[in-house]
């Protein structure tokens, strides 16, 4: 979306963001299949939940992941990379209208100064893509798209939790469904809006292209396998601690090999949200090793409620992220 493919004249950038999404979940529903045929569970091919339920998931998911791809054309990668951590406050407000959870003054406390960090962070230096024009129309454009990827997103994640407590769904199933509406919802809209062919035509004059492409698919849908095992296997603890890790490496990473120079006052807002972001991850593990002491403490309690109500409740705030990007 912002490295040119060809040389001189014939230099061009991507700019098909529903085409991405496209082969995104044409690779994931690909994936999905060969999961539940090859472990034998044909029965889950079928839905478990009526057919409007996954498509409400799709839509959001494609319109999140459209408006992501879009802001790299007018933010920087830092930018959109650090604000997506701020995904805390609008799946909190969404869970209290779709899941009726009740959250604490601290949960609260924590998500808004997140937010306070991310503020900071595009108050005080440039957050503009090296291929948006350099006025404040675009970067205010820039902005307003990754609000609306945090509304969506925070959605998309929030019924996910929904569907998967109300339904006896498996991870292949939603994947399967969600993406196989997301991919009819993107053909719909790339042939309505005339960049299919243009996209197509893009890929025959920069052959290249393709392989970026196919390589960002299966990133995405492997990273969303992971995610998944990840969060079934070690806890959601575990991999809100990867997850901030990584979002922090990416900034770095991203700043190396791309030049994106940081102020001090964007490293303030870095630190501020990370590390708010770590505390939170580890006092929720001194609050689940207490949990456990007093099931192991009290005969009459059982192990189930060390890793129950904590953990739903921070699923919708990690969750967003296992719909492939």
């Amino acid at each position: 979306m912002t490295e040119p493919f060809g040389e001189g004249a014939n230099a061009e950038v991507f700019k098909y963001s529903l085409f991405l999404v496209l082969c995104n979940r044409l690779t994931s529903c690909a994936v999905a299949i060969f999961g539940l045929v090859t472990n034998g569970k044909m029965s889950e091919i079928k839905p478990v939940a009526p057919v409007y339920t996954y498509a409400a998931v799709s839509l959001s998911n494609v319109v999140a992941t459209t408006c992501q791809y879009e802001a790299l054309k007018y933010v920087s990668f830092p930018v959109q990379t650090l604000g997506k951590c701020a995904k805390m406050l609008p799946v909190m407000i969404w869970g209290i209208f779709i899941l009726r959870k009740r959250y604490t003054l601290k949960d609260f406390g924590v998500a808004l100064l997140i937010t306070a960090g991310c503020t900071l962070f595009l108050l005080t230096g440039s957050v503009k893509s090296k291929v948006a024009a350099d006025t404040w129309d675009a970067s205010m454009y820039g902005l307003m798209l990754m609000l609306g990827y945090l509304g969506f997103d925070g959605f998309t994640s929030t019924f996910q939790d929904k569907l998967f407590k109300g339904y006896q769904m498996t991870t292949y199933n939603q994947i399967l469904y969600t993406t196989l509406w997301s991919s009819l919802l993107s053909i719909f809209g790339l042939a309505s809006s005339g960049q299919l062919p243009k996209a197509f035509a893009f890929i025959s004059k920069h052959p290249d292209a393709l392989w970026s492409i196919m390589a960002l698919s299966m990133a995405a849908t492997v990273g969303a396998l992971f995610i998944s095992y990840t969060i079934k296997t070690f806890g959601s603890l575990i991999f809100a601690t990867i997850m901030t890790t990584r979002q922090f490496l990416s900034i770095l990473l991203s700043c190396i090999l791309f030049v994106h120079p940081l102020s001090a006052g964007q490293w303030a807002g870095t630190v501020i949200v990370f590390g708010t972001l770590y505390y939170q991850t580890f006092a929720k593990k001194d609050k689940h090793k207490e949990a456990h002491k007093d099931a192991a403490g009290s005969p009459e309690k059982k192990a189930a409620p060390a890793t129950g109500k904590a953990d739903e409740e921070a699923q919708p705030l990690l969750a967003a992220d296992s719909q492939p990007k």
